[in-house]
């Protein structure tokens, strides 16, 4: 059975040959295929090459085009509040984001995804993935979320705060960086990515009232807008961190796969979305998969299926460290090829 069609069956609740695994990999598939991790952010052959190599060698069922949070603002506000690191990839600067003075945003536009730039540079890594896997394997496209845009734009601590003393300014700031998240997921499934993920991952530092208010609606408009214009595009949803207390508002977004960190309570996000909701990960990065054994490994994914039932990918909660032994990933793999979702 091909990746990408296992991995519908599972949502659609079909038959299916084995559980599907999705761990999250950058850092360690770069370390992995011999690359710095700074040319696999900057040159997107070196990202597709690498996510081919990490998939191919572990059989995971997917390859994904998440790299780091800074191709957006880069594209948008310059590479002035950016620092690169050699293995690490680019980081936001916050002493001095890009709207450090608020007034900048009005002379922001939406930036095009194929005028060259970074944002153009996932684009190529989707086409050669397209050409090498011939529909094999899902090709996962990435998109920084409404919040988690903001807040690499204005900064953690200045958004955070704005909530408080400027919120119509947050407000006007989130219609913009859902517009950006609108096209560029547009422009990544018309080059050829099955499924589109999507990262707020400073939405597990907020409660479930500011959720309500500066960010479920916009992450709503986006996912919608995609699910309208492409209907049958995946759509995943990853905030790191421990989103539990937001479970319940995340239940009413158009999500085909929550990814769901491993801080995260399972058992209760599993009574709150219901027995059919898809759910990726919550395996710990570092207790199980970098500290652990494989043998730790494989009762961690088997905790998590028997949890989840058979509406479950097997993965991590967040990126793999990596460090993480090959031998453990190969644990995590290994539970989902020798199990189908209805065997635990």
């Amino acid at each position: 059975m091909r990746s990408i069609d296992r991995i519908r069956s599972v949502i659609e609740g079909k038959p299916v040959d084995r559980l599907p695994a999705q761990p999250m990999a950058m850092m360690f598939a770069a370390k992995y295929a011999g690359f710095r991790y700074i040319d696999y952010t900057k040159d997107g052959r070196i990202l597709a090459e690498a996510q081919l190599k990490f998939a191919r060698d572990f059989a995971i069922d997917c390859v994904l085009m998440c790299s780091d949070p800074a191709r957006e603002v880069i594209d948008i506000a310059g590479e002035g509040s950016v620092g690169w690191f050699e293995n690490q990839g680019p980081a936001i600067r916050e002493e001095q984001a890009a709207l450090l003075d608020k007034a900048r945003l009005k002379e922001f536009s939406i930036p095009n995804p194929l005028g060259g730039g970074r944002m153009h540079d996932r684009i190529h890594s989707i086409e050669i993935c397209l050409k090498e896997l011939r529909g094999e394997n899902s090709i996962v496209g990435w998109i920084e979320g409404p919040l988690a845009l903001a807040a690499e734009l204005r900064g953690l601590n200045h958004v955070m705060t704005d909530f408080i003393d400027d919120p119509e300014f947050v407000q006007e700031l989130m219609d913009f960086t859902a517009e950006v998240a609108i096209v560029y997921a547009d422009a990544q499934i018309k080059a050829g990515a099955d499924t589109i993920g999507m990262s707020d991952a400073a939405a597990s530092m907020i409660g479930p009232r500011h959720y309500a208010k500066f960010l479920l609606p916009w992450q709503r408009r986006v996912l919608e807008s995609i699910r309208k214009s492409h209907p049958e595009t995946i759509l995943r949803l990853h905030m790191c961190g421990n989103t539990g207390p937001l479970i319940s508002q995340m239940a009413t977004l158009p999500v085909d796969i929550y990814e769901l960190d491993f801080p995260v309570d399972l058992p209760a996000a599993r009574a709150v979305l219901g027995p059919n909701r898809l759910i990726l990960g919550n395996v710990s990065t570092i207790s199980d998969l970098l500290e652990g054994t494989p043998e730790r490994v494989s009762a961690a994914v088997r905790r998590c299926h028997e949890t989840c039932g058979r509406f479950h990918i097997v993965g991590a909660g967040c990126e793999l460290s990596p460090y993480t032994p090959p031998e453990n990933l190969r644990a995590m793999v290994r539970y989902a090829q020798e199990h189908t979702p209805d065997q635990f």
